[in-house]
């Protein structure tokens, strides 16, 4: 008997009072190679949860950051684990 693909954890962006989802406007100003890298990224997140470094890493309290690495830049996208959703809540290209 054959196991059952694994279900991946649906993901979701979080959204304002106001209707905005920053984390998409975020990556809509990225270039398309970055966004594939860091989708790619969030979809492993997805199908391997949970996850431990150096792709993913807790920020205490239940919030975690995807860790991905654009080159010479370095993208973070913070989210949450509610049941079996993840909620993309913002998205950052760190300085230093």
């Amino acid at each position: 008997m054959a196991l059952a693909a694994p279900r991946p954890l649906w993901t979701l962006f979080f959204q304002t009072e106001t209707g905005t989802e920053p984390v998409r406007e975020w990556l809509r100003g990225l270039l398309l190679a970055e966004k594939k890298i860091i989708g790619a990224d969030i979809l492993a997140v997805q199908w391997k949860w949970p996850v431990g470094k150096p792709l993913v890493d807790s920020m205490g309290g239940g919030l975690w950051e995807v860790r991905s690495s654009l080159g010479d830049r370095i993208a973070r996208v913070f989210f949450i684990v509610v049941d079996e959703e993840i909620i993309l809540l913002h998205g950052i290209i760190k300085k230093a």
